[in-house]
Parts: C-alpha cells; structure tokens; sequence
C-alpha cells in the first residue's frame, strides 16, 4: 500500500501508527454502528419514529468521532497536552450547568443542551482527566522519584504538589457525585487509582484510596433514594428489575447461534441500543459471536497494556495505563450490568453503545494514545 521509503507526514503516521490498536477500535465502531442500527431500530418504532430514528441522531457523533481519532492520532506530545487542558477546561465550565440548568434525559440530570446536541460533561473530560493525571505523575516522579507520595515537598502549596491536583480534579468529582452520578464518580475514582498503583503508591495509601470507593458507594446508597432502591433490588431480586430480566432473557433466547428475525426479547427491552446493547448483540448472533466480540474488546485492552509495557516515556506509561484502566472498567461495569452482577449505572460499552458524548470521548482518547505511542516508539 505504502513503501516505508516515501517522505510525507501521512505515510510516516501509517508505518508509525500502532495499526491493530486502531484496526481493533474501527472494528468496534463498525459493529457499534451495526447492532445501533438493529437495536435502535426496535426502541425507534416504540416510540413512533422510524427504524433510522437513533442511527441519524448518532451519525454527528461518528463523523465528529472518527475525524478526531485519526487527527488526534496525528498530533505530537506538546498539542496532546494542550488539548488534554482544554478538554478538561470545556468539561469543568460545563458541569455546573448540570446542577443549575441540566437537561433532564430519563430523570437523569447529567446532561447539558449544547449546539443542539445532549451533552455529558462528565463523559467529555475523560479524556483530558486521564492525559493530565499521566503528566503529573510524570512530573512528580521526575522532580521526587520514589518519594513522590510520602515526600513533605510533595505537599506544599506550590503549583506542581498534590494540592494543586485536589484542587484541580476533586471539585469536579464533588459535582459529578452530586449529580447525583455514583456511577461516573466511582468510574473516575477506580481510573485514579489504578493510575496511582501503576506509578508506585505504596500499599498502605493505596488500599485506604481504595476504601474510598465503597464508601462513596455506602454512603450513596443511605442517602441517595435511586441508589437505594438500584442496590437493593441487586440484592434480593425485588423491586423494578424489568430491564435486567429483559436482559438475561435476550441472552438466553439468543443461544448459540443467534435467533436473528426471531429475536423477539430485545423488543421490549428499553434501553437495547445503549447500555444493553450487548444483551441485543448475543441475542441476534448467539453467544459464540457474542464471546468472539469479548474477545476483541479483551485484545484492545491487551494492546493497551503491551504499548504501555513497552514505554520509554514514564507519561506515555501513566497515560497508556490510565486508558486501559477506563476502557477495561467500563466494560466490565457494562456487561455486569448486563449479566445482573451489577446495578445498572447507565455505562455505555465503550465504542460499541449509542452515546455521542461517550463515544467521541473514547474517540479522542484513543486518538491521542495512539500519538504518544507513536511518537514514543520512534522519535
């Protein structure tokens, strides 16, 4: 297709590029496009629009999507930061929106009306949250070294300390649990210290962090009433579980080999084309494909790691891990989901669920993870 002895910038970036990473991730896109098509078509006609209905309200969000994850690919190290900062700027003066002037989806209010599209800022700042987390803990680890964690220096108020991370990130994470949004606050929080366990938090720190999940979740639960009634009926069976019973019998139905036209379950599904897409998937193709579909999300996460691994750079080290602790949480948390080991939380799967916000998030994300390890590799 290329030779490697032709001078330009894109046949550069084709010989560079990390090629089965992104080839997995446009493989994911097509089938997300798919099944959106084949599950939203069902949610489409119930409520009284036509099979195309949510395939032509996610097509912007393709487009937009599949243009930044080839430009973010392109970029260097330096324009990564800068726009990691200003994805995380553009999150952070949207989220209080979401508290005073949120647009309300299903009850939930983590949305915002922007341009003419359903925004969630707590989506959009994933990205930027995980590339600047991996750039501060390279710059500690360069100024502190091991001792970044227990240093005194580490802790004084001066620009590059822990206090100037706090009081960038935990306000945004107050809001998000405010929301109230348990789900993405933990989701940031399990990212958080995965990120600070691949950087050397010593044991003793990192199991109190981690403490801090189940007590989030705890105190959610005595005090949010929708958490309440999310965990309970997780645990005695009781309560609205109409969606994961739908759930489970989507998968059941579907058997090995699929029930195609005869797929009948995921009509009365609610939510078949978002965060029960893959419910919809096992039961118009069976579980063999199903399980083959695990396996290519499992091999995107293991490319994950193995660029990671492979780093030279300490920050394309936290960054590749960090995206992989996302990528790899989310889907465990949406197929949990699916399989009634976990409250639902309204996860998409990543590339795969109708999502705009999500999607062109993980876009973005990957685009610039695809360029630090390039530039990484080779440079």
């Amino acid at each position: 297709m290329f030779k490697r002895s032709e001078e330009s910038k894109v046949t550069s970036w084709y010989f560079e590029i990390d090629r089965r990473l992104l080839g997995c991730v446009l493989l994911l896109v097509f089938i997300g496009m798919l099944f959106v098509v084949s599950a939203g078509s069902v949610s489409a006609e119930r409520i009284g629009q036509p099979w195309h209905y949510f395939m032509l309200k996610m097509m912007p969000f393709y487009i937009i999507g599949l243009i930044t994850l080839f430009a973010a690919s392109m970029l260097n190290k330096k324009w990564v930061l800068r726009i990691s900062a200003l994805n995380v700027i553009v999150g952070m003066a949207l989220l209080p929106l979401t508290i005073v002037h949120p647009y309300i989806i299903k009850g939930s209010k983590r949305f915002v009306h922007l341009l003419g599209f359903n925004v969630m800022p707590a989506d959009i700042m994933k990205p930027g949250f995980i590339i600047l987390t991996a750039w501060f803990l390279a710059r500690m680890s360069e100024k502190f070294g091991d001792k970044m964690f227990t240093c005194r220096d580490a802790w004084r108020l001066e620009w590059l300390s822990w206090w100037t991370y706090l009081a960038l990130f935990l306000p945004a994470l107050l809001i998000i649990f405010r929301h109230p949004d348990v789900g993405t606050a933990m989701l940031y929080m399990a990212v958080l210290c995965a990120m600070l366990f691949i950087a050397g938090l010593p044991w003793k720190f990192f199991a109190g962090l981690v403490a801090l999940i189940p007590l989030g979740i705890t105190t959610a639960f005595f005090t949010m009433g929708h958490v309440h009634r999310r965990i309970m009926t997780l645990l005695t069976g009781d309560g609205d579980n109409y969606q994961v019973t739908q759930s489970i019998q989507s998968i059941q139905h579907g058997g090995l080999l699929g029930s195609g036209d005869d797929a009948f379950v995921k009509q009365s599904l609610p939510d078949a084309h978002t965060d029960f897409i893959f419910a919809a998937i096992a039961e118009d193709v069976g579980a063999i494909i199903a399980c083959g579909l695990l396996c290519l999300l499992l091999y995107v996460l293991k490319r994950l790691v193995t660029d990671a691994t492979a780093a030279r750079d300490p920050f394309v080290f936290y960054a590749t891990g960090g995206a992989a602790a996302l990528f790899g949480t989310q889907v465990c948390i949406n197929l949990m989901t699916t399989l009634h080991l976990f409250a639902p939380k309204g996860m998409t799967l990543p590339f795969i669920s109708y999502g705009g916000s999500s999607f062109v998030a993980f876009c973005l994300l990957f685009g610039m993870i695809l360029a630090v390890v390039r530039e990484d590799k080779w440079k």
